[in-house]
């Protein structure tokens, strides 16, 4: 082994375990994974930016736009609409809503498609007076498995089809991963039919899945002249109350005012709004001698002017890593914070101190008509209200045309896959489809990063022969395995990593190495990438190795341990039937 394969083994050793311990975001680990390539000499500084070049990068920003366009123009929506009238039973329920988000996620990106479909498979569960957990599970596991069938069904495959243009002068056409992946997606959804009623959240109960019940935390309270808070400001009745309760609103004679100021200063006379755990609050009110407000009048201070949303904080938004009061959600975004679930359990105290995590599900009280606004901005997912801009094209047929002619210029070979989407993305904007701003808003930026950092990095296996020296000690431990048992191997491993990794990571890293090894034993290229591709798009073990997973996972009220629960089994029908597919179409 020579120094340079030894310093890109440990760097990607290194790596890979800061991508595991997930302290730092994936991005900003792949920089520094670049920079360190780069000093150390294994990347010259002339190519260090060469990866944001390939056409991969661009081929996943259109495809991420185009998708974002699509479930903007709510035309899926419209086609869920077609088949209320079947959704009799439980088990119709759960096939139609993961059958829908299949077909879509071949199409569009699949957390976009389960994100649109997610909202109306809330309100439809509650509606039949099922839980909500007995779906979205399997929806998100639809969603992965809807994206093994087409090339732009999500960005490994894109991804995959890159590598192969690399290595035989040809990339994968746009139905090419149809055949294994259709069938992958009719074995998973037999499965998940049967599955859901054996989800842990069943057995449990659906109590802890119901809305959150506001008004049971909310209590009003005239403050009166011998009451211990007359001439303190917002900020010190909060600190009085070691913040396990929030000043949600106030009232002073003719004028009411819902979002307060921290620093407001409170008079004798005041009703305010108070929000917090009963316990606490009764406590509280004791101790403070304050007066609760009484007949009809609860609740009018904030009834009037105000509307409550549920909602879950996405990957993408900007509350991830800070708390409401380092966010300062009250003063810039006049937005209270009700309530949060965190891994199916309500937490309400100290809420200004918490920070938000991926998943969690929020409530939040704004201004009405101001409320919509501010959860797109926080790029958060609302769950309790369908009104965030989804449906509102005037023309959603438009866009599915677009989507169509993108498909047919690169299926024909037109264009390259990358100019057709931005041809597509192009013709949106000039049909007013898609502003300027929601193209900037669609990429998922954190992605690029990731590609345009590790391509090269990844490369440097092969310069190096690195991934040679690797294939090679592999090939050497597993003498006398059939092509088969090789296949599967490599789709076991990439499956095994996916759920520690970024999906794009996954590919990028095993990649390489499933080629070196199939020239190592004589294999074709097309088996082993393909093996690659459905592992790396198939984690059904944990919430945290996919979007998916992680979107469903407050909402559903599901612990860690689900996931493996239902998705272990569902894992080795995909590894068995992913690989017998393999061999049947490509080797």
């Amino acid at each position: 082994m020579t120094l340079e394969q030894s310093q890109i083994i440990a760097l990607l050793a290194v790596t890979l375990a800061l991508f595991i311990c997930n302290r730092w975001r994936y991005d900003i680990v792949a920089a520094a994974a670049l920079f360190a390539a780069v000093a150390l000499g294994l990347v010259p500084a002339a190519e260090a930016f060469s990866g944001f070049a390939d056409p991969v990068v661009t081929t996943v920003a259109c495809a991420l736009i185009l998708s974002y366009g699509v479930a903007q123009s709510g035309l899926p929506i419209i086609v869920l609409d077609r088949f209320q009238g079947l959704m009799q039973t439980p088990t119709l329920r759960v096939l139609i809503f993961s059958l829908l988000v299949a077909v879509c996620s071949a199409f569009i990106n699949n957390v976009a498609a389960l994100a649109l479909f997610l909202p109306a498979a809330i309100g439809s569960a509650k509606t039949a007076k099922q839980s909500p957990s007995a779906l979205l599970m399997p929806m998100a596991f639809a969603s992965l498995l809807g994206g093994l069938t087409t090339l732009i069904g999500t960005p490994p495959n894109l991804m995959i089809s890159a590598i192969r243009e690399k290595i035989t002068g040809k990339p994968y056409e746009m139905f090419d991963f149809g055949p294994v992946g259709i069938v992958l997606v009719v074995i998973g959804l037999l499965y998940l039919v049967y599955a859901w009623r054996k989800l842990p959240m069943q057995r449990a109960g659906a109590a802890q899945n119901e809305q959150f019940n506001i008004e049971d935390y909310l209590t009003e309270v005239v403050v009166g002249e011998k009451s211990l808070i007359v001439g303190k400001t917002i900020a010190e009745i909060e600190k009085m109350a070691e913040d396990s309760i929030a000043v949600v609103g106030l009232t002073r004679g003719s004028f009411h005012r819902i979002i307060t100021g921290t620093k407001t200063v409170v008079f004798a006379g005041d009703v305010l709004v108070l929000e917090g755990d009963p316990e606490t609050l009764n406590d509280f009110v004791v101790r403070m001698k304050l007066e609760l407000v009484g007949g009809d009048k609860k609740g009018d201070a904030t009834k009037k002017e105000t509307e409550i949303a549920e909602a879950i904080i996405t990957e993408a938004s900007s509350l991830i890593g800070h708390n409401s009061k380092s966010f300062q959600l009250r003063t810039r975004y006049q937005v209270n914070l009700l309530a949060i679930r965190r891994r199916g359990r309500n937490i309400r105290q100290r809420l200004g101190s918490i920070t938000f995590e991926e998943g969690d599900v929020i409530v939040v009280q704004g201004y009405a008509g101001n409320l919509t606004a501010v959860l797109q901005w926080l790029q958060c997912l609302p769950l309790a209200r369908r009104d965030l801009k989804l449906g509102q094209s005037r023309k959603p047929w438009l866009v599915g045309l677009v989507m169509a002619a993108v498909i047919t210029l690169s299926v024909l070979k037109i264009f390259p896959v990358a100019v057709a989407f931005l041809a597509g993305v192009l013709a949106l904007i000039v049909l007013k489809r898609l502003s300027a701003g929601d193209i900037y808003k669609a990429v998922d930026w954190p992605i690029i990063i990731l590609l345009g950092a590790m391509i090269p990095v990844t490369g440097a296996l092969e310069t190096t022969g690195a991934a040679q020296l690797i294939a090679g000690t592999i090939a050497g431990l597993a003498p006398g395995l059939g092509d088969l048992w090789v296949v599967g191997l490599v789709m076991f491993a990439t499956m095994a990593i996916t759920p520690m990794l970024n999906n794009a990571a996954t590919v990028l890293l095993m990649a390489p190495l499933a080629v070196n090894l199939g020239q190592q034993i004589g294999l074709a290229v097309d088996p082993l990438l393909m093996a690659v591709a459905i592992g790396a798009s198939c984690d059904f073990l944990t919430p945290i190795g996919h979007q998916s997973n992680t979107l469903v996972m407050g909402p559903g009220g599901y612990r860690f341990s689900d996931y493996w629960k239902l998705g272990l089994p569902l894992s080795i029908f995909v590894l068995i039937g992913g690989t017998l597919m393999i061999e049947l179409v490509w080797m």
